[in-house]
């Protein structure tokens, strides 16, 4: 399964939430702009790193649900939302150290 990057720029969030539409891990969080939340979808049981800091929330996955990253990215009219996948390479180097 790949695995990838959701960040999400609060300072070009305006909150508009088309992200929540394409993919339920989007919500609305506490300050009124989108994040990430790996259990809010009802359907699958989700894993994933998030870490929220006054600038970006960045979410890391394992799955195979990067499609459904990407087409939230895509519908955010501010383009805040970028969804990287992460070397493999790289990952196999993270588990080594």
């Amino acid at each position: 399964m790949p695995r990838y990057d959701v960040m999400i720029e609060k300072d070009a969030c305006d909150g508009i939430f088309a992200c929540l539409t394409r993919d339920p891990r989007f919500v609305e969080g506490e300050d009124g702009l989108a994040t990430v939340d790996p259990d809010a979808d009802p359907v699958y049981d989700c894993a994933g790193d998030v870490t929220d800091t006054a600038d970006r929330v960045v979410a890391t996955f394992d799955d195979d649900r990067i499609d459904e990253a990407r087409q939230a990215a895509a519908a955010c009219p501010t383009d805040a939302i970028v969804v990287e996948a992460v070397d493999a390479a790289e990952s196999t180097e993270e588990v080594a150290e």
